[in-house]
């Protein structure tokens, strides 16, 4: 595979690398007032994740705990709201000053959004092991019963 092998390939996933990220995390804070949010953040951030195996840059790991957390997260977000009294996915809105930023707000939609984001960035994940698996296996010779 040539993006595995050219020095090139891999020092422009390797410079696109931070930028991809700063504009995945600024999707995931901004998704609430404009467009983006966890799913847009999670593409983005799976997309890093799939060019740099890609490239040979790394090995993804952790698919199920990406997910389960992931899940486990937007569970409790979701349910919370009914600990006090509110319906389910009920929002609650935080505002408070900064210094230098100013006044800012977040809510109770950051960590589930946040919890989107872990999900899809842990399919990504799943997803490159699993033809990973499937090439592993094909390299290793046909298997018996399958079809050629």
């Amino acid at each position: 595979m040539i993006a595995s092998r050219s020095p090139v390939v891999r020092l422009g996933i390797r410079s696109a690398t931070p930028l991809a990220l700063m504009l995945g995390v600024y999707l995931l804070f901004a998704g609430h007032n404009n467009p983006g949010g966890g799913f847009s953040a999670g593409l983005v951030f799976g997309a890093v994740v799939t060019l740099r195996t890609v490239a040979g840059l790394q090995r993804p790991l952790h698919a199920r705990q990406l997910v389960a957390g992931g899940m486990l997260l937007a569970a409790l977000v979701a349910l919370a709201p009914i600990m006090w009294g509110a319906e389910l996915l009920d929002q609650i809105v935080v505002a408070g000053e900064l210094p230098v930023l100013g006044t800012i707000k977040s809510g109770s939609a950051l960590p589930f959004d946040i919890a989107v984001t872990a999900i899809v960035v842990g399919l990504v994940v799943a997803l490159l092991d699993g033809l990973a698996t499937v090439a592993a296996t094909r390299a290793a010779g046909p298997v018996e019963g399958e079809p050629s």
